[in-house]
């Protein structure tokens, strides 16, 4: 019966599904049912922004269970190679994999990448395997909504690791390290100066660092680069007296150090759990996303409001000529915004 309540569901048309239709789906692990509830999520439609909701309380009670890793690297170091072979390791343990990446909005065109899958091939065909990008909608707020509303959709689906993979731009990765469970940073051996071009502020968001290509010529330079970033790593304050961020070595084309990594992320999760730490860091971050979305739905009102769009040329032509400040300009916004 459940079987032919999902087959109907699927065959329905968008606009036809019931907000049970949804969840059944999502609960009974039917991947395009899957699908369809983070194109909702993913909508800015204000219809289907409710719906998306209405789903997500049903959804809530059947979560909790996922593992929960925020991925970021610096260009070039292999994150896709590394997600595969990390990915497919943990299939063949018996583990279903979901890979969510936060896909930047194009400033320019308004576009995403939405390449993952290609990037991705021999994971994207595993069955236990479900791999969906994310676009930002080029915001943090963006990231945010619709990135921790999907998985939730994902937990609840049954897949026991997500992986949630940030380019590494800007503050998109503080947005990943506030909704995952542990945050892992992919460096490469590199040829000098092993910090060059990576962000302090990244060193003091990691939970891990694993440099990638340790094999062949690069294996020596691999060691040394990570003696750097375990004196770096010194000289930073943890986030918790429980753990100290380790720095491991990797090969994802030679399957080389992915079940230490994974042991290590085991081990994470084990001893914040039996500390308290790890629900307290779900429930603050639950809290951290209510105020990026009230942010971001402020600033999307703000835009849209009649009354601000119909001064604001006046005041960019104002402010450019120098005949208003920041400061009265942003005055003056809020109180065309407050007067309704």
């Amino acid at each position: 019966m459940a079987a032919e309540a999902f087959a109907t569901a699927t065959t329905k048309p968008p606009g036809a599904l019931t907000v049970d239709d949804y969840v059944n789906g999502v609960i009974g692990g039917d991947r395009a049912m899957l699908g369809r509830t983070i194109t909702v999520i993913e909508s800015r439609s204000r219809r289907h922004q409710q719906l998306a909701q209405d789903i997500l309380v049903k959804l809530l009670p059947h979560t909790g269970k996922a593992h929960r890793i925020g991925i970021t690297g610096v260009p070039g170091a292999g994150k896709s190679t590394f997600i595969e072979a990390f990915g497919c390791g943990l299939i063949k343990q018996g583990l279903k994999v979901a890979v969510l990446a936060v896909d930047p909005t194009s400033p320019v065109s308004g576009g995403s990448i939405l390449g993952d899958k290609t990037r991705m091939a021999d994971l994207a065909v595993q069955d236990n395997a479900f791999i969906r990008p994310s676009p930002s909608g080029g915001t943090l707020g963006g990231v945010t909504r619709t990135t921790r509303q999907t998985m939730v959709v994902c937990d609840a689906a049954g897949y026991d690791v997500i992986l949630v993979e940030t380019v590494g731009a800007g503050q998109s990765e503080v947005a990943v390290s506030d909704m995952t469970d542990i945050f892992l940073v992919i460096m490469l051996p590199g040829a000098g100066d092993e910090l060059q071009g990576i962000k302090k502020g990244v060193l003091e968001i990691a939970d891990m660092i694993v440099v990638n290509k340790a094999d062949g010529g690069n294996e020596v330079r691999a060691k040394q680069a990570a003696v750097h970033y375990r004196n770096a790593l010194h000289i930073i304050q943890p986030k918790t007296p429980t753990w100290s961020p380790p720095v491991l070595l990797c090969s994802s084309t030679q399957n080389i150090g992915i079940d230490a990594i994974w042991g290590k992320l085991v081990e994470h999760k084990d001893k914040l759990s039996a500390t308290g730490e790890f629900q307290k860091r779900r429930q603050e971050q639950r809290v951290k996303a209510m105020w990026s979305q009230l942010q971001d739905r402020v600033m999307t009102d703000i835009k849209n409001h009649h009354k601000v769009g119909e001064e604001l040329p006046g005041l960019k032509a104002d402010l450019l000529s120098g005949n208003l400040t920041v400061t009265r300009a942003v005055d003056r916004i809020l109180q065309l915004f407050h007067e309704d």
